[in-house]
């Protein structure tokens, strides 16, 4: 496999290798007690008087959207490593499962552009076409694998474009599985003393139930096995409302630390269980107060897209926000837009640096984010956590 040449890929993966095996030590170790990540506890009759400093609400989290993808390659366990380095309060890995039926983080099944798959004669044979939640797919896919063939590949840069930085980490990281992930974050807990808590996604739910390998049964098996998912924040996430109704008979009330949470995508367009089921309702349905307060029966808050949020205005700036904080709040919802990037690609025109679609500017993000915190979200997905981290602990009063 190839290796990178520069001192500081080898640092990175000297780094890496120090980390997972601490984490294959401390495996067992007992877990830092967690504090509640999103409600702030309720006084006791004989309890003192809050003053309003006290009383404030909890700040907003910041979640690593597939680890610190802006600075390492994506669902990597160096990606999750450094967003915990950079202040993530969460890790968000997108779950997928293999051919033997093991979860993985991957940002979709189809690894044709996050590994390196593509170049190993060994799986020339394994390229397939399919037909996943209504598209057609050309590539390999990981339920076409099974976790020790997935072990063999490397990890890809996804946007090498805008991330040329991360694009030269190529080939140096493994396809992680989920309960690897669950270890690096007990490891880093027991490390920081502060919990650490875990937002996976589950991708693709039906298209994985329809060939056998349903994904709800395997994440509440890795919930109820793993001790560290009993205590930390857990919040599981899908676009589609089904498998999110599944997790919710299954958990009861059995494990209150672990909320659901339902995203909410392209407001033309519908959740793939919907539109399977000949269902013609779209994702603008559920920002509707009605909408709202059906999700609010089987979920515990929204990851809806940020421009529903805080609109983009005809000019490139930032618009007055929307009503959906304020109605998903009065249907006891969370609220957690997606996803604060960096790059000017991502960027409202008034907040990009001097440069190209490439160019990083760290100040805009913060801005960015700075405007969704005044309009009162309960977190928010980041490429960046140590400038989403930045932004929460700027944030005027």
């Amino acid at each position: 496999m190839p290796r990178l040449a520069s001192t500081a890929g080898a640092s990175i993966s000297a780094s890496l290798a120090a980390s997972v095996a601490a984490i294959l030590i401390a495996g067992c170790a007992a877990v830092p007690k967690p504090h509640a990540p999103t409600r702030a506890p309720s006084a006791s009759p004989s309890a003192p008087t809050l003053t309003p400093e006290a009383a404030a609400p909890p700040k907003a989290l910041v979640i690593a959207h597939r680890g610190a993808s802006a600075l390492r390659p994506e669902h990597t366990l160096a990606a999750y490593a450094k967003a915990i380095e950079d202040g993530a309060d969460v890790v968000e890995p997108d779950l997928v499962a293999t051919r033997d039926g093991v979860l993985v983080a991957r940002h979709e099944n189809d690894i044709s552009g996050t590994s390196n798959v593509a170049e190993l004669p060994q799986f020339a044979e394994r390229k397939r076409t399919k037909v996943i939640d209504g598209e057609r797919l050309t590539g390999w896919f990981t339920e076409d694998f099974t976790l020790a063939e997935l072990k063999t590949l490397r990890a890809r840069e996804r946007i090498p474009r805008l991330r040329p930085a991360n694009a030269r980490l190529n080939d140096q990281f493994e396809i992680p599985t989920f309960d690897e992930i669950v270890r690096l974050v007990q490891q880093a807990s027991m490390r920081t003393g502060r919990t650490i808590g875990i937002y996976p996604e589950l991708k693709h739910p039906t298209y994985f139930r329809a060939i056998g390998l349903p994904l709800e049964e395997r994440l509440l098996a890795a919930l109820r096995a793993q001790p560290y998912l009993h205590q930390a924040p857990v919040f599981v996430q899908s676009f589609e409302s089904g498998s999110l109704r599944t997790m919710r008979r299954a958990l009861g009330h059995g494990m209150p630390n672990v909320k659901l949470v339902q995203l909410i995508g392209n407001p033309r367009k519908g959740p793939a269980d919907w539109r399977l089921a000949g269902d013609t309702r779209t994702f603008a349905d559920m920002l509707t107060t009605t909408g709202l307060r059906e999700v609010a029966a089987y979920a515990d808050g929204i990851g809806p897209e940020k421009d529903s949020v805080v609109p983009r205005e005809a000019d490139g700036g930032l618009g007055a926000p929307t009503a959906l904080v304020r109605n998903a709040h009065a249907a006891g919802l969370l609220v957690h837009p997606y996803t604060f990037r960096p790059e000017n690609s991502f960027l409202p025109k008034a907040l990009q640096a001097g440069g190209d679609e490439a160019t990083r500017s760290p100040s805009g993000m913060v801005r960015e984010v700075q405007a969704f915190l005044a309009a009162g979200i309960d977190g928010f997905f980041t490429d960046d956590p140590a400038l989403g981290r930045r932004a929460v602990d700027t944030a005027s009063k």
